[in-house]
């Protein structure tokens, strides 16, 4: 059986080597084992230490990395791809990306810090094995233990929320779309209500139940990505921007950032 090169896995040692790769489309696990390290996430400064964990869902949000010099960690990069194609079967997983997504840091206990350590080491060990007839299975299986017990601190830290079949898959359905860029061709809550068949106010229900926060706080959050993306680019002028965006005007653009950045678009700029 012809052996092909697998990339849905991908270990690197340094910070300077996770940056020198190209993460688009990945989701980045890292675990700190000593020092500490810093990372700036969709405009928020974290810095993490020993026994920390932390889950990139989506690297393009990520800047400003630094470490010390004693730094040690196991970084682990998936492909969205490879991560899907092993379907877990647990609601959890978009309780936990939504958490993520407003804060992609866990504090694990040294008990969990141990499991995580470990089953990290392990799948890095049998990803060398290149010669085994079954290895993206195999690896399927080893992650799919590992995302389970990431599921279960997780969980364990939230109070251990349940939620339907259904729940879950109108949410997904709801983050999908977002993560299409509908929200450039429409902002509207009604849209996207009427996408899934539901009313606008138990989508917002729903939203709120899992995340704590209201639908509309998700399409902003997603609209506001992009848009700081743009504001970084200093060749784009507002004018552009803002078409990309479908906004009638720029003057309705810059007022929705200064409403939500507390900042307008120029003044963004500036800062950054």
């Amino acid at each position: 059986m012809e052996q092909v090169e697998f990339d849905g896995i991908i270990f690197t040692d340094t910070l300077q080597a996770y940056n020198s790769l190209q993460y688009a489309g990945r989701v980045t696990h890292i675990l700190c084992q000593e020092g500490n390290m810093g990372f700036t996430f969709q405009e928020t400064r974290y810095n993490i230490a020993a026994g920390d964990y932390v889950i990139l869902p989506n690297p393009a949000l990520v800047s400003g990395f630094s470490e010390s010099d004693d730094f040690q960690g196991i970084l682990m990069s998936l492909s969205d791809t490879f991560v899907t194609s092993i379907a877990i079967r647990s609601n959890y997983g978009i309780i936990g990306h939504l958490s993520l997504l407003q804060n992609p840091v866990m504090q694990l206990s040294s008990r969990d810090f141990h499991v995580c350590r470990e089953a990290m080491l392990y799948i890095r060990k049998r990803l060398e094995d290149k010669g085994h007839l079954f290895r993206e299975e195999l690896l399927g299986s080893l992650l799919t233990a590992h995302i389970l017990d990431l599921y279960d601190i997780h969980a364990r830290g939230k109070g251990n929320l349940q939620v339907s079949e259904h729940t879950a898959s109108l949410l997904r359905k709801f983050i999908e779309l977002l993560y299409r860029g509908e929200y450039i061709r429409c902002r509207n809550l009604n849209f996207y209500a009427s996408e899934l068949c539901i009313t606008p106010h138990y989508l917002s229900e729903i939203c709120r139940k899992i995340s704590g926060r209201p639908a509309t706080y998700w399409i902003d959050r997603f609209t506001l990505q992009e848009i700081i993306r743009l504001l970084r680019q200093q060749e784009l002028s507002l004018t552009v921007i803002a078409e990309r965006l479908n906004f009638s005007s720029v003057s309705y653009f810059s007022r929705y950032v200064q409403k939500r950045l507390k900042h307008s678009p120029s003044e963004y700029r500036k800062d950054f």
